[in-house]
């Protein structure tokens, strides 16, 4: 699964503290930066949608009254203009009760 592919769940997992965490792979450079937000834009909302129609509870029943968070990995580290946009995403879930996060995997 990948970042372009957004009707797929890249990865799931329950961490130690019971969390669900909903994991976005991107393996793409920031070339085309515009592109690149649209692409990661369109899979937040490919898994919000997962979330909020309760297929995650369908998929992945042990998801049930959880807490569940969403986290981006990414292979190339994301320019000024997307960490911006990285913010504005995180701000926008957190009203929503979700958290988000990121990080550059090496």
């Amino acid at each position: 699964m990948s970042i372009e592919q957004s009707d797929k769940i890249d990865f799931i997992s329950t961490s130690k503290s019971g969390t669900i965490q909903l994991t976005i792979s991107d393996h793409l450079e920031w070339k085309d930066e515009e592109m690149h937000l649209l692409i990661l834009q369109k899979k937040i909302n490919a898994y919000l949608d997962f979330i909020q129609s309760e297929q995650i509870f369908e998929d992945y029943p042990s998801a049930k009254n959880k807490k569940i968070t969403i986290s981006l990995s990414m292979k190339f580290k994301p320019t000024n203009v997307a960490l911006k946009t990285l913010e504005d995403f995180k701000m926008i879930l957190t009203k929503q009760d979700f958290e988000f996060s990121w990080k550059v995997i090496k």
